[in-house]
């Protein structure tokens, strides 16, 4: 190793990173000034995107590589999908078994206050090592479940919907909502009877 004397000729090691952050700033200041404008060519106008029955959802961690970035996760309401009559819709869920579920799923990106109607199904794929190939046999899957729900050979009327899975559920959150029918009638403030209402409204600012 060779050693020489210091002449008060550089910089210490904390100079040297003040330095290479500020070349940094330069450097992308200068790709600002003269790069940016460049992608003028490329801009689109912007057009509203057609109302589509599908939800995708997906997971990122901040550009970091993950498994579980590959993952695609697809809701749907059975009544926004393209089925022909009620006989339909019923083979659909029968089709669907467990990821047909009454309410929104949990983290679906469905608001609370939609109608439930049929219920909605999800369904999930990570198989794959890139996303389009998750999100595309998850189309796929789709397309098999409403051309067979559509297939009027059999529509299994006589079958009863297997509602298991979501009282099973049910009961795993301990909410008591499994009770007296819950499951599919939750009560909300609309159920109260407005015959128990006061004729005229009473002020919260009237003395006891």
């Amino acid at each position: 190793m060779l050693d020489y004397d210091f002449d008060d000729d550089d910089t210490t090691s904390a100079g040297h990173l003040m330095l290479r952050e500020q070349r940094q700033t330069l450097h992308y200041l200068r790709l600002i000034e003269h790069e940016m404008p460049k992608l003028v060519a490329y801009r689109k106008l912007f057009v509203v995107p057609e109302n589509s029955p599908l939800i995708v959802r997906s997971l990122e961690y901040g550009g970091e590589d993950h498994p579980a970035t590959s993952k695609r996760v697809v809701v749907a309401a059975v009544d926004d999908l393209p089925l022909t009559n009620e006989h339909s819709v019923h083979k659909f869920k029968l089709l669907a078994g467990p990821r047909w579920s009454l309410r929104p799923p949990t983290n679906s990106g469905v608001s609370d206050l939609k109608p439930w109607g049929n219920g909605f199904i999800k369904i999930s794929c990570e198989d794959f090592l890139h996303p389009a190939q998750n999100l595309k046999w998850i189309s796929d899957t789709f397309d098999r479940l409403i051309g067979e729900a559509n297939n009027k050979k059999d529509t299994f009327k006589d079958v009863p919907q297997d509602v298991r899975h979501i009282y099973s559920a049910t009961r795993k959150a301990k909410r008591g909502e499994h009770l007296r029918g819950r499951v599919h009638a939750r009560p909300t403030i609309r159920d109260f009877p407005r015959e128990w209402l006061p004729d005229q409204p009473i002020s919260s600012s009237r003395s006891m």
